[in-house]
């Protein structure tokens, strides 16, 4: 399979991982039992560098921020696609970079996490090798 492909597979991945994360991050099942927390951290306010804030507000505010660079290592995917293949040989800080952040993703992921984002981590870290890999063969 071309780096091309596997990189455009990658954009969609991450794409999906991305829209998942931003409409699951916040929900919860009262089942687990964390509602009178979840409600202590969203009231619990404090003032840091001239602003009232929550530690609810944080836990949104950095979830938001993950989908944002999700949303953009998926563009990085679907441009380093676009480009020919000679050129993704000469860009090894960016194609193995781009892996290796997914490495860390994993990693976050089986420590942290659940099975879905494990296995969207996964998916596209194994993708971005492939592509790497490929690309680097080109050179």
């Amino acid at each position: 399979m071309r780096a091309s492909i596997l990189y455009r597979i990658s954009s969609v991945l991450i794409l999906l991982f991305a829209i998942g994360h931003t409409l699951g991050f916040r929900k919860t099942d009262p089942a687990w039992g964390v509602d009178q927390t979840l409600a202590i951290l969203k009231r619990t306010t404090f003032f840091v560098q001239g602003f009232h804030r929550t530690y609810y507000g944080f836990y949104v505010g950095f979830g938001l921020f993950v989908t944002v660079l999700l949303l953009f290592t998926a563009l990085v995917a679907w441009e380093l696609g676009r480009l020919p293949e000679d050129t993704l040989a000469q860009l090894p800080l960016i194609t193995w970079g781009l892996a290796l952040c997914y490495a860390g993703s994993l990693i976050v992921c089986l420590r942290y996490f659940f099975m879905t984002p494990i296995i969207f981590s996964a998916l596209i870290l194994l993708c971005l090798v492939a592509a790497a890999v490929k690309a680097r063969g080109q050179h």
